[in-house]
């Protein structure tokens, strides 16, 4: 295939206006609450004890701060790479945009295997098997079936993405209410004091931030959203609040229900535990049915954001690529590796250790956004700097947080984390120096590209 008419295919891919206003904050939440209430409820309350909600309320309150970059760089410069775009804009296409690309993929990567495991504990419970091969090999082939409906395109996303997302949330919502009612609506800190004190509490915030870390999706799908520069922003805030309601409602119900020492041990299916006393066995398998539609929902809409993501940066040359002798677009291998790579971790690495790497590689990621556009972009797009540096330290303090409280539970896991972010900007480093970075590779989009940067450039003057 000549050079041109594989761009002319890529380009194919990008079909701007082809999702909806609705279709992309279904995309938001579809990942948000697919990953934040059933895979990370029960991973939440082990480290922040009876106050896990409040742990919630936090991880909004930050993710409202990190929103800000997003928004603000998502209305200059809508982009179906959103994350990968606004790194380069504030760095240059160099090493550092893109090693913190690759790891706010590597962390949508873990984060389709941390909901495919959920998907799989969910999928069984009602049989009574916990663990074994059986997770794995579910989760493996709900990852299958979302790739089977990215393949099929756009329209075929934002239809799936609207679909489950409102019958997930109508449903969650119900299952908070009605558990809330049948404990006698009062929420109570049962199970004594947390092992974990204050510490575990603002590590448990990094689980938390990580369960809202969904909006980023909506950035990485901009320029298909329809009316990027009006619709991004308000897509991350309405998708930000839908999540943060939702998560309060189900965490008091499920601290009525059950104690902390109960969550811990049933972290895996927290929910599911939790409607069996108040909602009975109909109340059990509705709560399971649930959790299989978000979490599948969630996956559908991270694998098509990730792949656009990833494609952008091939596009850029700030990765390498290869087709391995397949046909087809960029984005359709990369579809593929996405796929695989998510199915390999899905095998290697249970919910907690997943859910740890998710957090790590996006905290990092997030601090590395804040840093460029207060550093080199807040004067461009006229930003309030001081936003910035809060969402930049309260990162900061979280990371460290939950960095120390993991040294002391599972200090393999920080390992992990290191060697793969230190492997990562070392890898970038060497490619881009060998030639990876050509000097027209931001030109790699095309002129309709160029032309409509230089129109957003003057609109922001």
């Amino acid at each position: 295939m000549s050079e041109g008419s594989e761009r002319h295919t890529q380009a194919a891919d990008y079909k701007p206006g082809s999702i909806s206003l609705t279709g992309a904050v279904a995309m938001g939440t579809g990942v948000m609450i697919g990953a934040g209430i059933f895979a990370l409820t029960g991973q939440i309350a082990g480290l922040a004890g009876p106050w896990f909600p409040l742990s919630f309320a936090a991880g909004a309150l930050a993710t409202m701060f990190s929103a800000y970059s997003y928004i603000a760089m998502s209305n200059a410069w809508p982009s179906s790479g959103g994350i990968a775009m606004i790194l380069t804009k504030a760095y240059g296409p160099g090493t550092v945009a893109a090693a913190a690309s690759v790891l706010m993929a590597l962390s949508m990567v873990i984060n389709e295997s941390l909901v495919a495991r959920t998907f799989a504990a969910y999928a069984l419970r009602p049989f009574g098997i916990e663990g074994g091969p059986l997770v794995p090999l579910i989760g493996v082939a709900l990852i299958i079936f979302a790739y089977v409906v990215n393949i099929s395109g756009n329209r075929s996303v934002g239809r799936w993405s609207i679909i489950m997302s409102a019958v997930k949330i109508a449903g969650i919502a119900l299952f908070g209410v009605a558990a809330l009612w049948a404990s006698g609506g009062e929420w109570q800190v049962r199970g004594g004091n947390s092992e974990t004190g204050l510490l575990g509490f603002a590590a448990s915030v990094a689980l938390s931030i990580l369960a809202f870390k969904g909006f980023t999706t909506i950035t990485n799908s901009g320029a298909e959203i329809t009316d990027p520069h009006r619709n991004v922003g308000r897509t991350i805030l309405i998708s930000i609040a839908i999540c943060a309601v939702v998560y309060l409602l189900v965490a008091l119900a499920v601290g009525a229900s059950l104690s902390t020492e109960q969550i811990r041990a049933a972290q895996d299916y927290a929910l599911a535990e939790a409607a069996g006393p108040v909602l009975g066995k109909v109340g059990f398998y509705l709560t399971v049915t649930l959790a299989m539609v978000a979490t599948a929902s969630g996956l559908i809409a991270s694998i098509f954001a990730v792949s656009r993501m990833l494609t952008m940066l091939t596009d850029m040359k700030m990765i390498p690529h290869s087709h391995f002798g397949m046909s087809g677009s960029i984005r359709s291998h990369l579809l593929i590796y996405t796929v695989f790579l998510a199915g390999a971790l899905t095998v290697l690495f249970d919910l907690a250790r997943i859910a740890s790497l998710g957090a790590f590689f996006y905290l990092v990621m997030d601090m590395a956004v804040h840093w460029g556009v207060w550093r080199n972009l807040r004067h461009r797009i006229q930003v309030r700097g001081w936003v910035l540096l809060a969402a930049l330290a309260l990162d900061a303090m979280v990371l460290a947080a939950f960095s120390a409280m993991k040294l002391l539970t599972d200090p393999m896991i920080v390992l992990i984390a290191m060697v793969v972010i230190a492997s990562v900007l070392a890898a970038e480093r060497l490619f881009l120096a060998q030639g990876g970075q050509g000097d027209g590779a931001v030109r790699v989009h095309g002129q309709h590209r160029q032309l409509s940067e230089e129109r957003e450039e003057r609109s922001l003057k």
